[in-house]
């Protein structure tokens, strides 16, 4: 299954394997993810499932997203993620239906985006780890500056990209391949290996690994058919 879940990250914490080692894990809340539109080949261009989760006011939506949870019949929630269906994937699923953290599985790979914390404005040396300039020898007032952002007449100008001072942060960031060490049925609850992006409380979106099902596919392609492909391609 190519879907994932929507949920909110609570925190990180640490849970012991048997042979006594800790391993640092984050948890994520993933409460029931219920879809809200089915989107087809024919009427949208491609298959995708869009989902909601949580509960929020009605009054805080406009009149168009509240009649679209109206014309589906599911509870206003707090966000709407689609996700991408393959060819046959989920070919009965409905609007209303709904998905739990059963879908994944305690030790799957899974890639989880999230959005970074924000950390203002930053220098170079904390935004792009700069060395900064020397500390002694008559060197004073810029030991954390850039330096040069440009050449001389030509081309006489500084190039797009350049990395400088600026707003670090608040980035949509996707951390893969991580793993599912427990998951908490009754509480809603996965717990990740590691740390995911985005602060506690914000929203994060748990996929299966991407890079982990690209290589399953590569493995269950025998020789055989790998000559056949190969034949095909000369044809």
């Amino acid at each position: 299954m190519t879907i994932g879940l929507v949920g909110r990250k609570c925190g990180m914490t640490r849970v012991f394997t048997e042979a006594g080692e800790s391993v640092p894990v984050t948890v994520v809340e993933v409460l029931a993810n219920r879809v809200t539109q089915v989107k087809s080949q024919d009427g949208d261009g491609y298959r995708a499932i869009q989902v909601t989760y949580g509960k929020r006011r009605p009054q805080l939506f406009s009149k168009a997203v509240a009649g679209h949870y109206a014309k589906a019949k599911v509870e206003p929630g707090r966000s709407l993620v689609e996700f991408r269906l393959e060819a046959a994937e989920l070919a009965d699923v409905q609007p209303g239906a709904e998905f739990t953290a059963e879908i994944f599985k305690a030790g799957q790979l899974v890639d989880v985006t999230g959005t970074t914390i924000g950390k203002g404005f930053a220098g170079t040396m904390k935004r792009h780890n700069f060395a900064g300039g020397p500390a002694s020898h008559g060197h004073s007032v810029t030991h954390r500056a850039p330096g040069s952002i440009g050449q001389r007449q030509t081309p006489g100008r500084v190039f797009p990209g350049k990395r400088m001072s600026g707003h670090m942060g608040v980035k949509r960031r996707t951390i893969e391949n991580l793993k599912v060490v427990e998951i908490d049925v009754a509480r809603n609850l996965l717990l990740i290996s590691g740390a995911v992006p985005g602060s506690e409380g914000g929203e994060v979106i748990v996929r299966p690994s991407v890079k982990a099902a690209r290589l399953a596919r590569r493995k269950s392609i025998t020789p055989s058919k790998k000559a056949d492909a190969k034949k095909d391609g000369k044809k």
